[in-house]
Parts: structure tokens; C-alpha cells; sequence
């Protein structure tokens, strides 16, 4: 249902552009996200977007990287500027979809692109 994409190995202040594409039975995408995990960590909010782009980012991304969305499309994109060491992690998308009219909002998670930042 979501396909990530776009994730390698980046040197430090480097950067790297996410897609995150909804596919299936989809009638409306509200809240989209991306989330990550590092090894050893539990999984953190990178950065959330509602339907009319009213964003959300943790603090530690703030400046650094900016969440957007295609409606058309059905993609989220995180564009991640300024790579840093303690940004590897895998990376998940999330997204609220109802899959038709009188469906209920569910919650989806993509299968996760590696971000390593090294030099």
C-alpha cells in the first residue's frame, strides 16, 4: 500500500530526497509522515503532514529537513539537507488512508528505506 524509496549512503552534510507512493484502494490520504529507527532505538516522528500541509517536525530535523506532499500523486516526500552521523536510520512513511467513502481512516506503514550518513 505505501512503497518508500530513495534512501543510501550520503556523506555528512549531504543530502537525500524520500518518496513515500500510496497505491490500492485509495478514496482519501489524510495525515502522512516519516518516522525512523535506529539500531538499538525505538522508532521516532521525523516529520508529519496534514491533507492541507500543515507540518510537523521533531526538533532535532527542524531546519534541516522539509516534509512535503503531491495529492495528485499520492506521495510524500521528505527532502533531508545538512546530513548528520545521528541522522542514520531506517525510514518509515505513514500515512492515514480510507479506502472508500464510508470506509474508516486506517493506518499504513511503508516497508522502511536505510539512511546511512558516514564519511
Amino acid at each position: 500500500q505505501l512503497q518508500a524509496s530513495g534512501g543510501g549512503l550520503v556523506q555528512p552534510g549531504g543530502s537525500l530526497r524520500l518518496s513515500c507512493a500510496a497505491s490500492g484502494s485509495i478514496f482519501s490520504i489524510n495525515d502522512m509522515g516519516w518516522y525512523r529507527q535506529a539500531t538499538g532505538k525505538q522508532r521516532e516522528l521525523v516529520a508529519t503532514i496534514t491533507r492541507s500541509a500543515i507540518t510537523n517536525y521533531a526538533d532535532s530535523v527542524k531546519g534541516r529537513f522539509t516534509i512535503f506532499r503531491d495529492n495528485a500523486r499520492n506521495t510524500v516526500y521528505l527532502q533531508m539537507n545538512n546530513l548528520k552521523p545521528e541522522d542514520t536510520a531506517v525510514y518509515y512513511c505513514n500515512a492515514g488512508i480510507k479506502g472508500s467513502r464510508l470506509g474508516v481512516n486506517r493506518g499504513y506503514w511503508g516497508q522502511g528505506t536505510q539512511v546511512t550518513v558516514s564519511s
